[in-house]
């Protein structure tokens, strides 16, 4: 069995080389501001869940999630030809809104700081 170290560094890799095959995918329904936050791979290399937070406020999430879930097989191929694995995981792509939330946590922090303390 892969210890836990070497699973966080295939996820690395998976995410480190799914981040450029993302920005070349021709798909026209994955645009916009596509970021992957993090990768988690099973012990058995069989899945890869990919989070995946959409910052663009014009690009639909559900459709750039449809998008990628479409180009699954395509990336899952070009993985296994960038990476010297045994067996390349399946894709399983997961939306994310953590980039998101905190976005919206440090407005609310700065409109707070520009009110000042209450008097």
């Amino acid at each position: 069995m892969p210890s836990d170290n070497r699973m966080l560094k295939i996820g690395e890799e998976i995410l480190r080389e799914l981040s450029c095959l993302v920005s070349a995918l021709k798909d026209p329904r994955v645009k916009g501001l596509v970021s992957l936050t993090r990768a988690e791979v099973t012990r058995d290399l069989e899945y890869a869940k990919v989070y995946v937070s959409v910052l663009d406020g014009t690009a639909d999430a559900k459709a750039v999630m449809d998008g990628l879930k479409s180009a699954s097989g395509f990336l899952r191929r070009e993985l296994a030809h960038n990476l010297m694995l045994r067996a390349t995981p399946k894709l399983q792509f997961i939306s994310d809104d953590s980039i998101a939330h905190g976005a919206r946590i440090q407005q609310l922090l700065s409109q707070i700081n520009n009110e000042g303390p209450p008097s």
